[in-house]
């Protein structure tokens, strides 16, 4: 399949975009800056675009099977920080205008529920440095479920802890509730959440709905 990549270069894209290939995708890799980024691979070309702007998600996703968001909401080579929510509202109009249906938006561990109703990001103790990022994150994941009527969306979380490592293929899913492991931990690699983002683009389970991943 075609996929549009947002994001392409992060760590997360980067791992997404090498999983999509070694399974046979062709992968377009859109970033905000592309004079000042280089590619994850050499078969991925880059093109620039800007996710909160439906016009220009328009015009890159046009003949697309999918498009996947790993935007950050932290500053890259623009200096600039992308609002989520903004990007959420640019992909939805973006997508609808150019007539593709499948978005898969990559999400954080915050919003996860530690208890029915309480999020992660609400618990005493959750690092103040990240508060912002987890509010972007749950805020965009609202307007998905409220606002993408049509798409056939999903959000997908990753464990607390996401981070480089080996590639076993091997995870656990869960719903809303954060998952842990028998001591406690939350962790996957960005590598397995790639296994588990082409997975779900290929054999779609979670359509209209977030799920997590971890070991």
């Amino acid at each position: 399949m075609k996929i549009v990549l947002f994001g392409a270069t992060g760590h997360v894209g980067q791992r997404i975009a090498r999983e999509a290939l070694q399974r046979g995708h062709q992968v377009l890799g859109v970033v905000r800056d592309a004079s000042a980024s280089r590619a994850p691979d050499a078969r991925v070309p880059l093109v620039q675009g800007d996710a909160t702007d439906a016009q220009s998600v328009a015009g890159v996703v046009q003949g697309a099977d999918a498009v996947v968001s790993a935007v950050s909401p932290r500053p890259g080579s623009t200096g600039q920080a992308p609002s989520l929510v903004d990007a959420a509202r640019g992909l939805i109009a973006g997508l609808r205008e150019a007539g593709v249906r499948r978005l898969i938006a990559v999400g954080g561990a915050g919003s996860l529920e530690v208890a029915p109703g309480v999020a992660l990001m609400d618990t005493p103790g959750f690092p103040a440095e990240y508060l912002g990022e987890a509010t972007q994150g749950r805020d965009s994941l609202a307007v998905y479920r409220t606002e993408a009527d049509g798409l056939e969306w999903t959000f997908l979380s990753p464990a607390i802890v996401i981070q480089p490592g080996e590639r076993t293929g091997r995870y656990r899913t869960t719903g809303d509730a954060l998952l842990t492991d028998e001591k406690g931990n939350s962790v996957i690699s960005y590598e397995d959440y790639a296994v588990a983002l082409l997975d779900e683009l290929e054999n779609p389970r979670h359509v209209g709905r977030r799920f997590g991943v971890a070991y």
